[in-house]
């Protein structure tokens, strides 16, 4: 049975995406921590992070390192985080978001009740910033 991640990349569920091509898709959390809060997920379903190919893996990072710095640009925090931890999807997904200390960068901070209009606002500050870092706009701009 596909992963919630997966119906998401198959646009079966929506999403707010800022990064897709052919290894991984990056899309906005429903539940942040804090602006800008992106999950960069792998298309094919590896459930731990340990498991995926290396190539893959350093692929993802590539593609983390890039959405941080659009994060970074955006929203000017005091750092940019990543995060995996793999409890609540079986789909490796590496969570990136800024974060002022080690003390927020717990899930018992997300924000499941977050504005859907903010999403949306946060969705279009990072697509732009990952313009003008030159990257290509992502395919899919509407959700």
């Amino acid at each position: 049975m596909a992963t919630l991640f997966t119906k998401i990349i198959d646009r079966e569920i929506p999403g707010r995406f800022v990064w897709e091509d052919e290894h991984c898709v990056a899309f906005l959390t429903i539940a942040p921590i804090s602006r800008g809060h992106t999950l960069v997920v792998p298309r094919v379903e590896v459930d731990h992070w340990i498991d995926a190919d290396p190539g893959l893996l350093g692929h993802l990072t590539s593609v983390s390192q890039t959405i941080g710095q659009a994060i970074d640009r955006a929203f000017a925090p005091p750092r940019v985080a990543v995060v995996v931890a793999g409890f609540e999807v079986p789909h490796l997904h590496i969570h990136v978001l800024g974060a002022a200390s080690e003390g927020e960068l717990t899930f018992a901070n997300a924000d499941p009740g977050v504005d859907p209009g903010r999403l949306d606002t946060d969705r279009e500050a990072l697509v732009e910033a990952l313009e003008s870092m030159g990257h290509e706009p992502v395919p899919s701009r509407a959700r």
